[in-house]
C-alpha cells in the first residue's frame, strides 16, 4: 500500500525538503530567488503544501491570503491558489491537495478558494479539477484567463480587472519585462527574450514588481508573475524559446 503524507514547507525544513519546480538546477539563480521568496512569503500567510507517495515528492500547492496574492484579481479574505502540480495522474492527488485549501480556508474563517486558470499554458492549472471540487467560474480574461471561485460564505465575488487593453499602453512601445521572483523558471524565460531582442537590436526594460499594488497596476495579464509587452502588444507571459520569441517580436516592429 503506497504510503501518502502532505508536508508543509516552512523556513526550517525548506533547505531539506527543497521546491518542486526547477529542483533539478537547485544552484540557479530563479531556484534560490524561489527559495528566498518562499521564506520571507511564509511570514505573509502563504502555504506551500507538498504531496510525497512513498516518501518521494508526487506533487505540491501553493496558496496564500489574496491580500499577498501576485495574481491580478481583487477582493477580500479569500485564499488564491497560485500553483497547483502533480506528476502522478489518476490517484486524486489533486483533489487531496485542492481539499487541504479548502479545509484551511475553513480553518481561517476565509469567504472562499480563488484560482486562476487557463487552458491553453501549463503555467497555470487547468480548470477541470476545480469544477469537480465545486468550484464556479465567474469571469474571463484575454488571453484564456478564468477565474474560478470556491464560496464558503456568503460573500462579495472576486473579480478581474477590466483595463486589460490600457494596461498595454504604458510603456512607450519599448520592449519592457515585467517580473516577480514567484515562478524559479522567470529567469530563463528573461533570458530567451533579452536573448531574442538582441538578435533583432532592440533594447528591453526589466521591471521587478516590488508590491502587489504594482502589479495590480501593470500587470497585462491575470496571471501577474511576468509578462512582456512590445509596441503596444502583449509579446508573452509564460516562457518562449528564442525563436519564439524573436518571431512574436517581429510581428510588432
Amino acid at each position: 500500500m503506497n504510503k501518502i503524507e502532505l508536508i508543509e514547507l516552512t523556513a526550517e525544513n525548506i533547505q531539506a525538503n527543497g521546491c518542486y519546480c526547477l529542483r533539478s538546477k537547485q544552484k540557479s539563480t530563479g531556484y534560490q530567488a524561489k527559495k528566498a521568496w518562499l521564506i520571507d512569503q511564509f511570514g505573509q500567510g502563504l502555504k506551500y503544501i507538498q504531496l510525497m507517495e512513498n516518501d518521494k515528492l508526487a506533487g505540491f500547492i501553493e496558496y496564500t491570503p489574496i491580500e499577498h496574492s501576485s495574481r491580478v484579481v481583487y477582493g477580500e479574505n479569500y485564499y488564491v491558489i497560485h500553483c497547483l502540480w502533480v506528476n502522478i495522474t489518476g490517484k486524486g492527488y489533486a483533489t487531496q491537495l485542492i481539499e487541504k485549501v479548502i479545509q484551511d480556508a475553513k480553518n481561517h474563517k476565509k469567504d472562499g478558494v480563488i484560482v486562476v486558470t487557463n487552458p491553453t499554458t501549463s503555467w497555470t492549472p487547468s480548470k477541470e479539477v476545480f469544477l469537480k471540487k465545486d468550484f464556479t467560474e465567474l469571469e474571463d480574461a484575454p488571453y484564456g484567463f478564468e477565474l474560478l471561485v470556491y464560496k464558503i460564505n456568503e460573500a462579495a465575488n472576486p473579480y478581474f480587472p477590466n483595463d486589460w487593453e490600457e494596461r498595454l499602453t504604458l510603456h512607450n512601445n519599448q520592449l519592457t519585462i515585467l517580473r516577480t521572483a514567484q515562478c524559479p523558471y522567470i529567469d530563463i524565460a528573461i533570458d530567451n527574450v533579452i536573448e531574442a531582442a538582441s538578435k533583432l537590436q532592440i533594447k528591453a526594460e526589466i521591471h521587478h514588481l516590488q508590491t502587489r499594488e504594482e502589479l495590480l497596476k501593470l500587470s497585462p495579464t491575470p496571471y501577474g508573475v511576468y509578462g512582456v509587452i512590445f509596441m503596444n502588444k502583449l509579446v508573452a507571459y509564460h516562457r518562449l524559446t528564442v525563436h519564439s520569441a524573436m518571431k512574436r517580436m517581429k510581428e510588432f516592429i
